[in-house]
């Protein structure tokens, strides 16, 4: 009874087949090819994926290592937003970043690529700021050249 047992369950394994021989086809090399059917719509998952890393790429180069003013440091939220207010109608050229590190509101000011342009703002802001205004260095927004859309 084992030895018949066996036998089938033998039989069994080899004529079952991971692969269907009658898909493949003799390149008379004497390798075997297989083919592949594929779905169309990967191809356009594909170029999908590759915009979404071009775009990212291109947002990746518009920062930069730069200067930003340190308007206010408060715990005051209030304050921070009257300073945000202030520099919106004096300095409108100028974008403000408000960010709260607990416990503080830390406003900052100005996207420069340099030292030099960011003291001439912060000596027209001491007068406006009397607890002083602060160049710290961030990584700051470039705004990309004209030369760049020239080849476009």
């Amino acid at each position: 009874m084992k030895q018949l047992l066996c036998v089938m369950l033998l039989a069994a394994f080899v004529s079952s087949a991971a692969q269907d021989s009658s898909q493949r086809l003799d390149t008379g090399q004497g390798t075997n090819m297989v083919i592949v059917h594929k779905d169309p719509r990967v191809d356009v998952l594909i170029k999908k994926q590759g915009a979404i890393n071009t775009a990212t790429k291109k947002a990746m180069f518009r920062t930069a290592r730069g200067f930003r003013l340190l308007v206010v440091n408060t715990n005051k939220r209030e304050d921070a937003i009257a300073a945000k207010t202030r520099i919106y109608t004096l300095f409108p050229e100028l974008k403000s970043y408000l960010s709260y590190q607990s416990p503080y509101f830390k406003l900052k000011a100005g996207n420069f690529k340099t030292r030099d342009e960011a003291v001439r703002y912060q000596k027209s802001m001491n007068t406006l700021f009397p607890k002083g205004v602060y160049i710290i260095s961030d990584i700051v927004e470039v705004r990309p050249e004209k030369e760049e859309f020239a080849d476009l």
